[in-house]
């Protein structure tokens, strides 16, 4: 399958076109990132190519969450639009499943449990537990949720076993988590590049009706706060 795939879950922004989930095209941008303009002229340039170079779009991918209320919601009006006007199918792909993919392989040591980890404010972050089974692929060990950490967090499988703690909700957490199990990595940001193997092992697409009725995956509801800026109080 040739996919667009897209993701703006965090203060990063990324778009890649993977065929048979092989990035063959990608643009990111890593700092100063405004994901309403960024994500648009990303998708723009990579369409082009698309077309220059004949290939067919068979569904757009887009990394569902947990993350930023905004970048969410952006990153989702964008796909259905896109699929809503080339009629073709939205594949959702988890979030810490690509932030799981975006990290090279030869960092993790063999037999490591993957704990991917985004900022949800003050000492929570969002996480769950995968593994990498025997073909490479990602599996979830425990459910998505919104974690408030603390010395005990993880105190039962890290005293048999390392766990692999990155993203950026992990960084906060050094301090706090410091059993010699504990492994960190930085600098780890989920990257559509990484997304083709996960959109292409997904087998729920959801057609132009049922995007109608999509929402991305916030897991916690959207809370305002009083605005800061003079005049909008």
């Amino acid at each position: 399958m040739t996919i667009l795939n897209i993701e703006t879950s965090t203060s990063v922004c990324s778009v890649a076109v993977t065929i048979d989930g092989i990035s063959v095209a990608s643009r990111e941008k890593l700092f100063e990132v405004n994901h309403a303009s960024d994500v648009s002229v990303f998708i723009e340039q990579l369409l082009f190519e698309v077309r220059t170079n004949g290939w067919h779009l068979d569904a757009v991918a887009l990394s569902r969450g947990p993350g930023s209320y905004t970048g969410l919601r952006i990153g989702s009006s964008i796909a259905k639009g896109i699929c809503y006007g080339l009629k073709i199918p939205l594949i959702q792909v988890d979030t810490l499943q690509v932030l799981c993919a975006s990290i090279p392989a030869q960092q993790l040591p063999i037999g490591v449990t993957l704990c991917p980890m985004l900022d949800a404010r003050r000492m929570e972050v969002y996480t769950a537990l995968y593994e990498l089974d025997e073909t490479g692929a990602i599996r979830p060990l425990s459910d998505v949720e919104a974690k408030i950490i603390d010395a005990n967090s993880y105190a039962d499988i890290i005293q048999s076993k390392p766990i692999c703690f990155f993203g950026n909700g992990a960084m906060k957490c050094k301090d706090i988590i410091t059993a010699k199990n504990a492994l960190f990595i930085d600098d780890v940001v989920p990257l559509a590049k990484y997304m083709g193997p996960l959109a292409e092992s997904q087998t729920s697409l959801l057609d132009v009706k049922e995007m109608a009725y999509y929402e991305p995956f916030y897991l916690k509801d959207f809370v305002a706060a009083p605005s800061h800026i003079k005049g909008l109080k």
